[in-house]
């Protein structure tokens, strides 16, 4: 690494304490805040100062990364933050949001005199711990040497959508993306649960299937963790990959089409959460399948 950034991450779940850890390991000085601190205190291991509020962890920081959970989160922590922020620091905001929050953000970045990346990324929580992530950016080509080791650091690729970082374009990109996943996901569930109503084994149903244009190793990826009763801990989370269905389907409305499949993807997701599945990993969406499930925690046999 040929230059010391000092990195506020702001948010530190499962993402964020990936990122922060990958960031102290390349040599970075890394202050991150969560906003339930005993979260973040086991970053202190890795070398990460773990500040008590947004504002310390941005203090005099030449690169903030916010990694929260919606837009409205991340526009309250940098406003909360704002007193603290140093003109001319980078922002690169990693947090999977809608398409009219982006130019809200950059908006905020633009009144303190920061430089914007929209900046989320692919990936769940083994590439993120790895440092493999793929960051779709856009933002201005004469300040990526700013924020290029930050991305170096916690992926394996960076993506380049645009110069205008309040366009959205990375974000609306992502939104695509996560279509695709989610829909592959929820239809992972489905197809073990009607294998399971009709009395087929899901074995049956992946041998016909494979080395063709059919298989999947995604499919298979998450059904195995469904067959296998290995839901947690999640790679994603049942409750964010309903914020993000929410986000596509809003999407949709927003520029006129109809996203059949995204609409009741985001349904069967928000139904898995309401099931008490809301912390495991997505595939566990499985299960919204089947009538709520008992006081008792009673839940359909895996096929």
């Amino acid at each position: 690494m040929t230059e010391r950034l000092t990195v506020a991450v702001l948010g530190t779940g499962v993402m964020g304490a990936a990122m922060a850890r990958n960031l102290a390991r390349s040599g970075h000085a890394v202050r991150a805040w969560n906003r339930t601190r005993a979260k973040a205190e086991g970053l202190v291991a890795d070398g990460v100062d773990v500040a008590a509020t947004p504002a310390d962890a941005v203090r005099d920081a030449d690169v903030v990364l916010t990694v929260l959970h919606d837009g409205p989160a991340v526009l309250d922590v940098v406003r909360e933050a704002a007193p603290a922020l140093r003109s001319g620091a980078v922002w690169a905001q990693s947090t999977t949001v809608g398409v009219d929050d982006v130019p809200e953000l950059a908006g905020l970045a633009r009144e303190h005199g920061l430089v914007f990346f929209d900046a989320p990324v692919l990936g769940t929580r083994e590439p993120a711990e790895a440092g493999q992530l793929q960051i779709l950016a856009a933002g201005p080509a004469g300040d990526r040497a700013s924020v290029t080791p930050v991305f170096d650091a916690i992926g394996s690729r960076t993506v380049w959508t645009g110069e205008d970082g309040a366009a959205g374009t990375s974000t609306r990109l992502k939104l695509v993306v996560n279509s695709w996943v989610l829909t592959a996901t929820n239809a992972a569930g489905e197809i073990l649960a009607l294998a399971g109503a009709l009395g087929v084994d899901p074995e049956g149903f992946f041998d016909l299937i494979a080395g063709g244009p059919l298989d999947m190793g995604y499919l298979r990826l998450k059904a195995d963790l469904v067959r296998d009763g290995r839901l947690t801990p999640a790679s994603f989370a049942v409750a964010t990959a309903a914020k993000d269905a929410r986000l596509i389907s809003e999407a949709g409305r927003r520029y006129g089409v109809r996203l059949d499949l995204a609409d009741a993807g985001a349904a069967r997701m928000e139904r898995a959460a309401a099931q008490g599945h809301g912390r495991e990993d997505m595939a566990a969406a499985y299960y919204a399948s089947f009538p709520e499930e008992t006081d008792t925690g009673d839940r359909p046999t895996s096929p």
